[in-house]
């Protein structure tokens, strides 16, 4: 089985194929400046790029751009310091990724480096119609700021609506069980269809 390994994308070469691939897979064209203040982790199968993130550690933050000033006057989550703050953006997973081992190594580097990164609050945003992102994030028990139609400045989307919250470092942890039941299920419906298709 082919092996996943992962390492900080840094090089313009490499940071271009990155936007380049995480654009073709979220269909949102970040600005090239973004990638000067964020941390790129790509996913790699040999030699080839097959997915990865990007961790933005300090403001500010194109999640909260999202978010109505109406909302940051009256959530009191906006009183919070933004330095305790982090966000993921760019998250992508190729079709090479495509086995539950392979996935479940690959959600475990995403929580164990965010984790690491020891930030209090993680800020999550994602397209509400990418049913299977919506569904790994719910599992973190996440608690919504805003969802809604995206404001496309500062960045081209096709996405009609987004949904922005934020959940904490530790509920990510506590709740790795549910991703481990999730990668579970995948493998079991992995196996029956392989033998289906064995079968015919």
């Amino acid at each position: 089985m082919a092996k996943l390994n992962f390492r900080k994308i840094s090089e313009p070469y490499e940071i271009e194929n990155f936007f380049t691939l995480a654009t073709h897979h979220s269909g949102v064209r970040l600005p090239s400046a973004y990638a000067e203040r964020a941390t790129i982790y790509g996913a790699f199968i040999g030699d080839h790029l097959a997915g990865g993130y990007m961790l933005v550690t300090k403001p500010d933050y194109r999640t909260l751009m999202f978010v109505p000033d109406h909302c940051k006057r009256e959530h009191a989550f906006f009183g919070n310091s933004a330095y305790e703050m982090m966000e993921i953006n760019a998250l992508w997973l190729g079709t090479r990724i495509k086995t539950p081992q392979m996935q479940l190594r690959f959600w475990t580097n995403l929580i164990l480096t965010v984790f690491f990164c020891r930030k209090k609050y993680l800020l999550l945003l994602s397209n509400t119609k990418n049913k299977t992102i919506l569904r790994l994030v719910q599992m973190a028990n996440p608690t919504i700021l805003y969802e809604g139609p995206p404001q496309l400045a500062g960045g081209q989307s096709k996405h009609q609506s987004i949904r922005v919250g934020y959940t904490t470092r530790w509920s990510i942890l506590l709740h790795f069980p549910r991703y481990l039941k999730e990668i579970a299920d995948r493998k079991r419906r992995f196996k029956e269809t392989r033998r289906a298709q064995i079968a015919h």
